[in-house]
């Protein structure tokens, strides 16, 4: 059964900022008592309950109400991908940073076209882990730079006909050429940051287009909306 903690919703920690409220879903007790430490140690975040299945994802959230999930691919009674696309259809979902090895870039795929804001192998650094979470909780995309590569190929190996990249290219059609540009900053990875210097807005402006851009492509986060650019073609 899922452990859940005390408490609901975004907590105010020290100095008046937020707490991130972290659920792990791992079958290996040792991944998730690593995690735990490597999170709960961080001022700014914190370990709000586990769960061993993926089965159970759906009951901790509603007991837990976490901001990001830290969700497993590989689980025996239902997996990372599946417990990722029940977390997504909720009315309110929390954020999903998925954990992945090397191999399972496929899965990792699938998981990001279902609404997971991110990826992450298992083997990755703390600091880059509790880095991940801070950005995942805050909207941004998280790929890990040692896959990145991987997946972008896999994305873009299937043949000229296939229906996912014609569908794409109808989608970005439908774009504003400033619209098409930002879609195509964040399929190179760009951060709001990064889009405001290269296309001369506001980081607020950019976010609005962003926000514009979800909602016209009828997408669930950033990393989808580079997912689409990079089915068109277009990076």
């Amino acid at each position: 059964m899922p452990a859940a903690a005390e408490g609901g919703g975004a907590a105010a920690a020290g100095g008046g900022e937020q707490t991130v409220r972290i659920l792990i879903v791992d079958d290996d007790a040792l991944v998730r008592a690593g995690l735990s430490m490597i999170l709960g140690g961080t001022p700014d975040l914190k370990v709000v309950g586990e769960a061993a299945d993926g089965s159970e994802v759906v009951q901790a959230v509603a007991a837990c109400r976490p901001d990001v999930v830290l969700m497993d691919i590989r689980m025996p009674r239902l997996d990372g991908l599946a417990a990722t696309e029940a977390l997504r259809a909720l009315p309110q979902p929390p954020e999903v940073l998925v954990l992945t090895t090397f191999d399972a870039d496929e899965h990792v795929l699938r998981a990001l076209r279902a609404g997971a804001g991110g990826f992450l192998l298992k083997d990755t650094p703390p600091v880059e882990i509790v880095r991940a979470v801070r950005r995942v909780a805050a909207g941004e995309a998280t790929l890990s730079p040692t896959v990145t590569r991987t997946l972008i190929e896999h994305v873009t190996a299937g043949p000229a006909a296939d229906p996912r990249r014609d569908r794409a290219a109808r989608l970005i059609e439908g774009l504003t050429e400033r619209e098409r540009a930002v879609a195509v900053a964040l399929g190179m990875g760009r951060t709001n940051a990064e889009i405001a210097a290269e296309l001369y807005m506001s980081v607020a402006t950019v976010k609005a287009y962003v926000s514009r851009l979800l909602t016209r492509l009828g997408l669930n986060n950033r990393v989808q909306v580079a997912l689409l650019v990079h089915d068109a073609g277009l990076v």
